[in-house]
């Protein structure tokens, strides 16, 4: 098995939108990974679909936002010049 798929365990697509707020972005990304792997296989029921749907757009959000404030601290280390590490545009 790949080490992506042992590091974090499958979450139901019916499991609390809350907990979601809990996973970080890999746990996050890995699972919507998983969920969108799962619909394109066209397997589920239509309700069961429905539910991984959901959730799938509650993680996608999660991952967004976790990008946006990566972004934000990297944006405020290098306007802080305290690690620009050659991020520069040459002129």
């Amino acid at each position: 098995m790949p080490p992506a798929a042992k590091a974090t365990p499958a979450t139901p697509p019916d499991a609390p939108a809350d907990d979601v707020a809990a996973l970080s972005f890999e746990e996050a990304l890995a699972e919507l990974e998983r969920i969108v792997r799962g619909l394109e296989g066209g397997q589920q029921k239509l309700e069961e679909a429905i539910t991984a749907y959901e959730r799938g757009s509650r993680l996608r959000r999660h991952c967004e936002a976790k990008l946006a404030q990566a972004e934000q601290r990297v944006q405020a280390i290098v306007a802080a010049g305290d690690g620009a590490l050659g991020l520069r545009a040459a002129d």
